[in-house]
């Protein structure tokens, strides 16, 4: 009955206390206000009172009710719809450059280095709620696996739908994974545009030289986040692929091109990090997310709708039947 309820002064209602006072007075004082006879005897009358004497209280109660009521309108009890409406004043494009070569097949991340990164990203894009994000994908050679986009069912797809099958050249084309990302984002009008450039290797691969890829980073204002991922020491890869089309696995040495991974970020206002493990991958992308935040502006609105009028009506009425009684119905016991 009251749920959604709330009071806009709620210290009136500490004159409740005021009602055992007022129900104490009335104690002592009621009989004084009573005309008085006194007879020698009362054996000729009879002792049983009539039903109107039992209700005479009821007066007293219709104006300690009427009382309890002032008090509450007094203390404006009222309901509060409260609406929002958010405004995005500086959203975000992300490009998410993944290294899909067959290294990323090793197994150091459980249950491999790929999968591992497709399920923290994927967690990373449902964070991203007023962001626009797309996937590059790059190995011996890079191409754009979903242009940016606010539709977050969209990359979430086409991120599960990344693994490797041999589709483009082995190798890792870190130059030309990061120069097709600048390429996606520098068209953009969102205030603020990142690219998380993500490898387990070393540049061997492509015809754009990641330093020529750096400074189209930063003539277009694109901040670059770089990861290398892979334990350090060896890891259990992809070594060769048997006749059977499988991959034959063997211990190989982990090598990323770490300084260079740091010059990209540095350069572009980014940071390194370094994925050793699936909790420190989860780390970065975790840290990444707190780094770049979307300025999001609230608006509520709040509607009031006053209810103290209805008690005030009620304590009116009975007032009213209060006197009414009093000057009729009760009117020769007064």
């Amino acid at each position: 009955m009251f749920e959604g309820i709330y009071f806009a002064n709620p210290n009136y209602l500490w004159l409740f206390l005021s009602l055992p006072l007022v129900i104490l007075w009335h104690a002592f004082t009621h009989k004084k206000n009573q005309a008085h006879l006194k007879i020698s005897t009362l054996d000729n009358f009879g002792k049983q009172q009539s039903l109107l004497a039992k209700l005479r209280p009821l007066l007293f109660v219709f104006r300690l009710l009427a009382l309890s009521l002032i008090i509450l309108a007094i203390a404006r009890p009222q309901t509060v719809d409260v609406s929002t409406r958010t405004k995005t004043n500086k959203g975000i494009d992300i490009i998410m450059a993944i290294d899909v070569s067959s290294s990323m097949l090793a197994q150091d991340l459980k249950p491999d280095r790929l999968s591992a990164l497709k399920r923290v990203a994927s967690s990373f894009i449902d964070d991203r709620l007023s962001d626009r994000i797309g996937l590059v994908v790059y190995a011996g050679e890079s191409y754009t696996k979903t242009p940016i986009t606010s539709d977050k069912s969209i990359v979430k797809n086409a991120l599960r739908e990344i693994m490797y099958e041999g589709l483009i050249e082995d190798g890792t084309a870190i130059g030309m994974g990061l120069a097709t990302a600048v390429n996606r984002l520098k068209d953009s009008r969102a205030k603020s545009k990142v690219i998380i450039l993500l490898t387990d290797g070393v540049n061997n691969s492509g015809f754009i030289d990641p330093k020529i890829a750096i400074e189209l980073a930063v003539e277009f204002g694109i901040k670059t986040y770089t990861i290398g991922l892979g334990s350090n020491g060896t890891a259990r890869a992809p070594v060769a692929i048997l006749p059977t089309g499988k991959f034959k696995y063997g211990m190989t040495k982990v090598e990323i091109d770490e300084a260079l991974l740091k010059e990209i970020a540095t350069t572009t206002g980014g940071i390194y990090f370094r994925a050793t493990d699936n909790k420190k991958l989860e780390e970065i992308y975790a840290e990444i997310n707190k780094l770049e935040k979307t300025e999001i502006e609230e608006f509520k609105y709040y509607n009031y709708e006053e209810k103290y009028r209805i008690l005030v009506v009620l304590a009116v009425v009975l007032l009213l039947l209060e006197w009414l009684a009093r000057n009729t119905l009760f009117k020769s016991f007064i």
